[in-house]
């Protein structure tokens, strides 16, 4: 159910969704991070990605105009990051450099 005005606050400020997604080790994270940082996004406006790395955990955060632009983004990211994991597992631990 709407809440009355809701959509008039989300037009005001930006939307911020964050995800924290733990790997089991440092390489793992750093592999996924790699994967995933060449994905832009394909709007020129209305949102942003930010994509870290910092011991064994991959940190994404978003900011958007509208909701439906910050729901696409996220969903589009976690299929690929979704891809990533099934191919580490597939391919099993990273040999360590």
């Amino acid at each position: 159910m709407a809440v009355p005005g809701e959509e008039n606050n989300h037009k005001q400020g930006k939307l911020e969704f964050a995800l924290d997604v733990p790997f089991p080790s440092t390489r793992e994270a750093s592999i996924a991070f790699k994967s995933l940082i060449p994905d832009r996004e394909p709007r020129k406006g209305g949102i942003s990605k930010e994509i870290t790395v910092s011991d064994s955990t991959l940190s994404v955060r978003w900011r958007a105009d509208e909701t439906r632009i910050l729901r696409v983004s996220v969903g589009s990211f976690m299929d690929h990051l979704t891809l990533v994991m099934e191919t580490m597992e597939a391919f099993g631990p990273p040999v360590p450099v």
